[in-house]
């Protein structure tokens, strides 16, 4: 018997899936302030997708009024740390950019942190 791929989701799925959305939004705008306020016309994120990965993405107008974005794509491996930038291919980071993601995490980290104690319990 071959076995179809789920179609749709339960009422608790579709809720779980929204409220992990939500979260990601509020945890990539505590990361679009790490490094101070986001220019005017600008938007920025900085974001833990998941176990391993951290995206930093930037959108704005350039000179010319033409849209301009920018997806950088962090994946923590157990021997060192690559990067995807756009659609370049992946390559290690360099020991200072090693060191600005690390410093940018730690204080993600404590503002997240930060953010989740302050929710309600039961939220």
């Amino acid at each position: 018997m071959i076995k179809l791929p789920k179609l749709f989701q339960t009422n608790d799925d579709q809720k779980r899936a929204d409220h992990y959305r939500q979260l990601i939004r509020e945890e990539a705008k505590i990361g679009s302030q790490l490094f101070g306020p986001v220019p005017a016309g600008h938007r920025r994120e900085f974001f833990c997708l998941d176990e391993h990965t951290w995206i930093w993405h930037e959108e704005w107008r350039d000179e010319q009024d033409q849209f301009q974005a920018l997806t950088t794509r962090y994946d923590v491996r157990p021997n060192g740390i690559l990067k995807a930038q756009g659609s370049q291919p992946y390559q290690p980071l360099s020991a200072e950019e090693a060191a600005n993601l690390y410093e940018a995490v730690q204080l993600y980290e404590a503002r997240v942190l930060d953010f989740y104690r302050q929710q309600p319990q039961n939220a």
